[in-house]
């Protein structure tokens, strides 16, 4: 049938090259002519399958930030004190009684070992709990606007469901990876926004003016970027007032991290006006008496903004690489705020990691997050060159 269907289609092309008026190539050549700068990136971004199925990754990420209280099993603050750090729990299909269709979990019996008295967990196979769909757990409000208890997925009330773990107060390490996807995965937008913000007003008005305002800018960013940045942020995020609330200290450590981050933005920006201020176009726009900032807003910064959205991309890991060490050290975001560099600081103790490695999960969410922007940005600079094929 594929083999009827593909010489099926050959005939038509074939038919269709041999009516006369009509030219396979050319009509190509046409839509590309025709083709606008974004559509042209686009088309060549598709034919990245590592950066379009990276692409899927952050999306998903995205969304599971959005939705975090209705994906989690368990709310943000739910402790179970007997099942402090408890391990990973597997699920199974194959019991005593059979293979089942849908994945169950056997209950969890704490146990002391009479030397070291460490507590430890095994399974108690004479009570077993389905996974199920759309329970009803622990109220919330979603994003504060409406009370419900509904849950993606869990099991039947006397059960246990830890399917990363838990850490020292007995709170699923799965449900506070998904909460604090929300914190780390917008803190490196808001910064990258601000940075975008800085980076491009400036590098634009040094690349253009030139003369004594670039050299003013210019040193001013050399100065900055002089200073190693970890010992920068740490500085400056030590500086924020301990009395500050969750959402105040958010708000600083975004702009914390977006301190720096615009340097390198103003540079790329400047670079391209310096190279794009005496071109034809912008010569032109200037004789019709365009005005300085029109010029750079609606002539200028369009022709590559290509290239700006590239340098976003790139610098959305950065942030949140930031965000994650500063929190990691104590310095940046504090309890009861919940990201993945909160979570890590349980894992600096050398022996807690020897003895419960799962509560370093997070950092595969941290890594999978930096690859997956990094993936996107090369495939984004790709398809915004002209000359890559």
């Amino acid at each position: 049938m594929a083999m009827q269907n593909e010489n099926a289609s050959t005939l038509n092309l074939e038919e269709k090259s041999e009516v006369p008026g009509i030219d396979l190539e050319e009509d190509q050549e046409s839509d590309t002519h025709a083709a606008s700068q974004w559509q042209l990136m686009w088309w060549k971004f598709r034919k990245h399958r590592i950066a379009m199925a990276a692409g899927l990754v952050i999306i998903s990420l995205y969304f599971v930030a959005i939705f975090c209280e209705f994906l989690a099993p368990y709310a943000l603050d739910h402790r179970e004190v007997e099942y402090a750090f408890a391990p990973p729990q597997r699920l199974h299909f194959i019991s005593d009684d059979g293979i089942h269709l849908w994945p169950f979990v056997y209950g969890l019996h704490g146990i002391r070992h009479p030397e070291t008295l460490r507590k430890f967990y095994i399974e108690d196979k004479s009570k077993k709990y389905s996974l199920r769909l759309f329970v009803r757990g622990e109220s919330y409000y979603f994003w504060g606007l409406f009370k419900t208890d509904l849950h993606l997925f869990g099991v039947d009330k006397g059960g246990a469901l830890f399917l990363l773990g838990t850490d020292h107060l007995g709170r699923d390490l799965l449900s506070r990876i998904i909460y604090g996807s929300r914190i780390s995965l917008t803190i490196g937008l808001v910064g990258v926004a601000l940075s975008f913000v800085f980076g491009l007003v400036i590098g634009v008005v040094s690349g253009y003016y030139g003369g004594w305002v670039d050299n003013v800018i210019q040193r001013g960013i050399e100065i900055l970027r002089s200073f190693p940045s970890i010992p920068l942020w740490m500085a400056l995020a030590a500086s924020l007032p301990a009395s500050w609330s969750p959402l105040q200290v958010y708000m600083g450590i975004t702009v914390v991290l977006s301190f720096i981050g615009w340097t390198g933005l103003a540079r790329q920006v400047r670079g391209k006006i310096l190279s794009l201020r005496e071109e034809d176009f912008a010569t032109a726009a200037l004789l019709a008496g365009a005005s300085k900032w029109r010029i750079m807003t609606r002539h200028l910064l369009p022709s590559f903004m290509s290239h700006i959205i590239v340098s976003i991309t790139l610098a959305v890991p950065g942030m949140i690489l930031g965000e994650t060490s500063l929190s990691f050290l104590g310095l940046g975001l504090r309890p009861p705020v919940t990201s993945w560099g909160v979570l890590l600081k349980e894992a600096q103790n050398v022996q807690a990691v020897a003895f419960q490695p799962w509560l370093l999960t997070p950092v595969i969410f941290v890594i999978i997050t930096v690859l997956a922007f990094n993936f996107v940005g090369d495939g984004l600079r790709d398809a915004a060159d002209p000359y890559s094929r």
